[in-house]
């Protein structure tokens, strides 16, 4: 390290000035992931696009973020953290520019790939800088605060494209970023302090072995629940596994890989890594599928529908902070165990919703996935940031960001497929449902919502494998 903590971070107003300046621009990713897929009829109608063609513009955006994550973490490790959240972040800002100018659907297509690369510049780094900055003691805390931000966007999202989009027109969704990226950019460049991890070279032969391995694999779990099985598919699963094993051979051999494959031998990081994924993927099938239930079954307007979905994002503002605190104090374990048992309790009532379900009823089990969801990850973050040595806080955070995306797409991936395997092609086609159809739908979302509460119960039981600590003292 070039600075100690003491040096760098010596009074605690310096450190929260740093956490507001990483949720600052932290909060852009999670509303721009969530904010394209609602106006994207209108982008597909202004454009004259086909969806086929239009649903490219939020899938290259993530599918390029979730490929280069592991690459921008060891990169931190060795330009630095600042450097290269300073660098996504002001990409960001230029590309959302353009993407805002687009003048067809194809540059857009082409801008939100680059903005990808940006935010998965942001999206890399900010745990190693919150873990590099924060003493142990209160790791949790400032994790459970941050928390808040990507929990915001999710939340804000969905609403605030649409207020925009009826303002003026969908480019000032994206030309929005400018203003509060800018902003951003001035107040992380003042406060972050310069901190490093390992040095070393880029190992350029995993970088981009890692990135086909990830950008194939993902590229099949998103277009295998649309189309099945087919050429394309398979052959985006063979590149993945092909890729996936050179990888593993690459960086076992090479003096300065890209992972330091010894991280995984730690229990604590693979088993909460591992219980990351698994907590996005059951997010993620009740994300995905539950506005299908509220339109078709019980003929909820899209901003009704908007209001209801924001019960689990604002239950996990609510608690994070306060379960991060916690686990400075109590550990991390228990509380993993008991949010990813909420979850799973969440997943599990949502599995016995009515067909006439009110929106009092939708909602409680929403809050409950919430707080459940709020009371796991920042004890669990805590746990996996705490038990990676500090020379590799770069790619341990790069790590369990592209757990969280993989679980995001896994998610979406396995709830479409099983919605569509046990539901009649004839159903799915209908917008409105009533009836026996209705409550054939409604048993393929039951399915998948089952799934989902078996994910999160594997999730806290990974969590009851950790090592058990008294407190958060690892760093």
């Amino acid at each position: 390290m070039p600075a100690r903590l003491e040096e760098t971070a010596s009074t605690a107003a310096q450190r929260y000035r740093v956490l507001a300046a990483v949720m600052l621009g932290g909060i852009m990713g999670p509303i721009d992931a969530s904010i394209v897929n609602v106006i994207l009829p209108t982008i597909a109608s202004f454009f004259g696009a086909p969806i086929a063609t239009a649903q490219w513009v939020p899938l290259i955006y993530l599918l390029t973020i979730s490929s280069l994550l592991l690459f921008f973490g060891r990169l931190g490790d060795i330009l630095g953290y600042k450097r290269v959240y300073l660098a996504g972040l002001g990409c960001f800002v230029v590309t959302s520019a353009l993407c805002g100018l687009a003048p067809n659907i194809y540059w857009l297509i082409a801008f939100r790939a680059i903005q990808g690369l940006g935010a998965g510049m942001m999206m890399s780094v900010p745990f190693a800088i919150l873990t590099a900055v924060f003493q142990p003691h209160e790791r949790g805390r400032a994790l459970g605060i941050n928390a808040i931000s990507i929990s915001a966007g999710l939340a804000l999202g969905p609403t605030l494209g649409g207020l925009l989009t009826s303002l003026w027109s969908w480019r000032l969704v994206f030309l929005i970023n400018i203003p509060i990226g800018a902003a951003a950019l001035f107040w992380a460049a003042k406060v972050i302090p310069d901190l490093k991890g390992k040095p070393g070279r880029v190992d350029i032969a995993g970088a981009v072995s890692a990135f086909i391995s990830l950008f194939s694999f993902l590229f099949f779990i998103n277009r295998v629940q649309r189309i099945g099985i087919g050429t394309a598919t398979a052959i985006a699963l063979t590149a993945a596994v092909i890729a996936g094993i050179c990888f593993f051979y690459i960086e076992s051999r090479f003096p300065h890989p890209m992972v330091n494959l010894a991280l995984f031998k730690n229990r604590t990081f693979t088993l909460g890594t591992a219980a990351s994924l698994l907590n996005f993927a059951s997010q993620y099938i009740l994300v995905f599928l539950t506005p299908f239930f509220l339109q078709r079954v019980i003929h909820y307007s899209p901003d009704k529908i908007g209001l209801l979905m924001t019960c689990s994002p604002l239950a996990v503002m609510a608690v994070a902070p306060f379960s991060g605190a916690l686990s400075d104090r109590l550990g991390t374990r228990e509380l993993a165990i008991s949010g990813a048992t909420l979850c799973t309790a969440g997943l599990a009532a949502m599995a016995f919703l009515p067909v006439d379900a009110s929106a009092l009823t939708v909602g409680w089990r929403l809050a409950i996935f919430g707080l459940g969801t709020g009371i796991f990850q920042s004890p669990n973050n805590s746990a996996v940031m705490g038990s990676a040595p500090r020379p590799h806080l770069g790619i341990a955070s790069g790590i369990l960001s592209t757990a969280r995306n993989t679980g995001m797409s896994l998610g979406i991936a396995s709830a479409g497929l099983i919605l569509y395997s046990l539901v009649p092609a004839a159903i799915m086609e209908k917008e409105y449902l009533h009836g026996l159809e209705a409550a054939a739908f409604l048993d393929g979302i039951k399915y998948a919502y089952h799934l989902g509460a078996g994910l999160s119960a594997l999730a806290a039981l990974l969590c009851f494998m950790q090592a058990r600590r008294k407190r958060n003292d690892a760093g």
